[in-house]
């Protein structure tokens, strides 16, 4: 092989090496920085195949979809002066990667080290102002919103663009938990005997009205009935008074004969008398009408 065949080998060689250094490809999940001896030359969103200076320029790829972070839990104090521990998580995106590069030198590291801190210290913020009800009820979703704006005006200094943080748990510590149930059981059985005490109350005065009520229908009653027992006791008398006045003989003879019902007509009664004795009278000769 002849010199110049085997320099042309080494040329073309060389050629292929700095053509594939060249060559980058974006993916439509990507968006990169190329960086001329560390300082960034330009910016590529869109995907595709791109050219660069071999060796001189260096590509820096940074994923342009949402991306997640948790923080583990840390203990806040509320507003009310309880304590929780909050954990939560972030959702963000890169929007400017030129400006995040230039912020926190485009390392994975140091982004979320800058975006753990800013969003602790806003938790910190916002639940300090609120209380454990309000972080309970249906107002956690504008305190979180509240979170969120705060973290997104922090973070678009950096490039990043805060879609959501959320709270994923929070728990009461161990020994505030069980001081806060047994507090809670405390008031149960006050509020259960305080309605106990209410209920026997109500029984009692129930029971004294139906009293009151039923010895004055009683008395009512009674008067009533005493008032209607002398009506008929003075028109029985009256009736009485007004057939003795018209016939006697027979008023006589009917009080006679009740007298003998009541006195012999059970039949297990025995009188002794004489035959002249004037209670027989009637029965050795009956009344004549008048």
């Amino acid at each position: 092989m002849s010199r110049s065949l085997a320099a042309l080998l080494v040329a073309l060689g060389v050629l292929a090496v700095l053509a594939n250094g060249a060559l980058f490809t974006v993916q439509q999940t990507e968006q990169v920085i190329v960086t001329q001896l560390g300082d960034p030359v330009r910016t590529i969103e869109q995907p595709g195949l791109y050219v660069k200076v071999p060796v001189i320029q260096n590509v820096i790829s940074f994923d342009r979809r949402v991306l997640a972070m948790e923080l583990p839990g840390e203990e806040v104090i509320l507003g009310d002066t309880r304590r929780l521990i909050v954990d939560s998580f972030t959702l963000y995106r890169i929007t400017n990667p030129l400006l995040f590069f230039q912020t926190v030198g485009g390392t994975e590291i140091g982004m979320r080290s800058r975006l753990s801190s800013v969003v602790s210290a806003s938790l910190r913020r916002v639940l300090g102002s609120t209380t454990l009800l309000g972080v309970l009820s249906a107002d956690r979703n504008r305190i979180m919103a509240q979170i969120r704006d705060q973290v997104g005006s922090e973070m678009k200094a950096f490039g990043i663009s805060v879609e959501d943080v959320r709270i994923r748990r929070a728990d009461l510590p161990e020994g505030n938990t069980q001081a806060i149930l047994q507090r809670m059981q405390s008031e149960r059985v006050r509020i259960a005997s305080q309605l106990r005490a209410e209920g026997t109350e109500a029984a009692q005065r129930i029971r004294a009205d139906a009293e009151r009520d039923r010895t004055v229908l009683v008395a009512e009653a009674r008067a009533n009935a005493e008032k209607l027992r002398g009506q008929g006791e003075a028109e029985a008398t009256r009736i009485f008074a007004k057939a003795y006045g018209e016939d006697q003989n027979f008023f006589t003879a009917w009080r006679t004969f009740q007298a003998y019902k009541a006195g012999i007509g059970a039949g297990g009664t025995r009188l002794v008398l004489s035959p002249e004795n004037e209670f027989l009278r009637l029965l050795k000769a009956p009344p004549v009408a008048k």
